[in-house]
């Protein structure tokens, strides 16, 4: 197949280039703003190509992307409002109706699960008080079920995101790790109501890697959430701490009406969102898939396993 891709230079953006190098032999065009930020090796078998260009530009290729027969959506935009508009919406969008709607095959979609309701449905919020990044993944969402392509749209929702190494950029999460770690001694020893669900970059490059040879059947949802099974906060609390070497003799409830306070005291501010997410607490999701659920192997299933491929390791006295 020939597949054009955004988003290669990204934490994912690696995983995914790597493993669809590595483990099959489709034609590959990789568009990135800086091919530099690149750290996996393009020539390590031909078809691979680096097409140098900018979002916002996209229009550059559009007689390439109608020879597409899938299309890989990761690049994404955040910080700036206009800028996330333009990329996460509108460019994103104009990439999907340059394609072919009859010759190509799927197109895979990053959005996040951030935009999603405990059953997997539209969470409102999301697209009413959410980041720019995270009301314009929603507003994205929800446009793109007008497009003619949209029937062959399989939208992926990957949950909290880590990721990286000493050849890949970390993710937002990953590269908090250390910090976590320095003040686990603390963290260990509160208590809070909550529970998530969590995933490696390259646990999602296998699952893409596995759509883009199997696109759902007709019977099949085309929205996946990506993410192991849900944790508690206490669950992921207990698992880094006892990993680290310091596991929890007690624990003290840290309770909202608390949080309340502090927030109050301190003059703290807080958007709507953020205070939104600390009432909704339990941001879990049905039905989410690892590798496993495809018949494959999951590299990083537990925390220790996600502290471990960050280099976090317990300190030897």
């Amino acid at each position: 197949m020939r597949i054009f891709m955004t988003g290669a230079s990204g934490c994912i953006g690696h995983y995914l280039v790597e493993t669809l190098i590595e483990n099959t032999d489709h034609e590959l065009f990789l568009m990135m703003r800086n091919p530099a930020k690149l750290q996996v090796p393009v020539d390590q078998r031909p078809g691979v190509h680096v097409l140098q260009g900018d979002m916002r530009e996209v229009a550059q290729f559009s007689d390439l992307l109608k020879t597409m027969d899938t299309a890989i959506l990761v690049a994404t935009s955040w910080g700036d409002p206009k800028e996330s508009y333009e990329i996460n919406v509108e460019k994103t969008l104009e990439i999907m109706s340059l394609l072919d709607a009859e010759r190509c095959r799927q197109v895979i979609y990053f959005s996040t699960a951030s935009i999603l309701d405990r059953d997997n449905t539209p969470l409102k919020e999301a697209g009413e008080i959410g980041t720019d990044y995270v009301r314009t993944k929603y507003i994205c969402h929800e446009k793109m079920q007008e497009l003619a392509i949209a029937p062959k749209v399989t939208t992926v929702f990957p949950t909290l995101v880590f990721g990286g190494s000493e050849t890949k950029p970390y993710s937002h999460i990953s590269g908090g790790l250390p910090e976590v770690a320095k003040y686990i001694g603390l963290i260990r020893f509160l208590s809070a109501d909550g529970s998530l669900h969590y995933i490696h970059a390259k646990d999602i490059a296998k699952v893409v890697r596995h759509l883009v040879d199997n696109p759902p059947g007709p019977e099949d949802s085309r929205e996946i959430v990506i993410g192991n099974p849900a944790k508690t906060a206490d669950e992921i609390v207990e698992e880094i701490a006892t990993y680290l070497g310091k596991p929890p003799i007690f624990r003290i409830p840290l309770s909202f009406g608390l949080a309340d306070l502090v927030i109050k005291v301190f003059n703290i501010r807080m958007a709507e969102w953020d205070r939104f997410c600390m009432d909704y607490r339990h941001f879990t999701y049905e039905n989410p898939v690892t590798p496993s659920s495809f018949g494959l192997e999951d590299s990083y299933p537990t925390v220790k396993d996600v502290f471990q491929s960050a280099g976090v390791t317990p300190k030897t006295s």
